[in-house]
């Protein structure tokens, strides 16, 4: 299974923290617009990503609700027919949810710097650094909050709860 370090942070504002994740970037942005259906799953998170009706992701994962650097292990599938998987996915397990978010993604190195509008939620920046099969998570949590440190980010900022549970928590 792949693998990253990620946090996650409630920002005042994205348009704040973009120069900062601008001037530290290896890449263009990129724009994207994802709605993601959760599934019930026993031993995980299981979510179909789509982009739009002919490109989506089923990813599954796993990770600790804490709010510092966390590891994430992750698998993720790609589909040219988002609706007709989601169909299958909701007949054979139920939703739990849905997160709808624009995000804009900035690379920085091996890092995803993520800044996200999230439907009913606010803006929140998500950091992962992806780390190779060798790659041990001590130099990984250090970029994260080398990162953090640049974006202006502080550990009173951090989450530890994924976007459909904070949503579920204002029903």
């Amino acid at each position: 299974m792949a693998r990253n370090i990620e946090i996650k942070a409630h920002i005042d504002s994205i348009d704040e923290v973009m120069p900062k994740a601008l001037a530290i970037a290896t890449e263009e942005p990129t724009e994207l617009h994802q709605d993601d259906t959760f599934f019930q799953c026993e031993n995980g998170r299981l979510k179909l990503r789509t982009f739009n009706e002919r490109q989506g992701e089923l990813i599954f994962y796993q990770r600790a609700d804490q709010a510092g650097p966390k590891t994430s292990f992750y698998l993720i599938s790609r589909t040219a027919e988002p609706d007709i998987l989601r169909e299958v996915l909701v007949a054979a397990y139920g939703v739990l949810g849905r997160v709808i978010k624009h995000r804009t993604l900035v690379m920085t190195g091996r890092t995803r710097i993520h800044l996200d509008r999230v439907q009913g939620l606010g803006e929140f920046l998500e950091l992962e650094v992806v780390l190779q099969d060798d790659d041990h998570q001590s130099p990984g949590i250090a970029e994260a909050h080398q990162i953090m440190e640049k974006l202006g980010v502080s550990l009173g900022q951090l989450i530890e709860d994924a976007y459909l549970d904070m949503l579920q928590r204002q029903k």
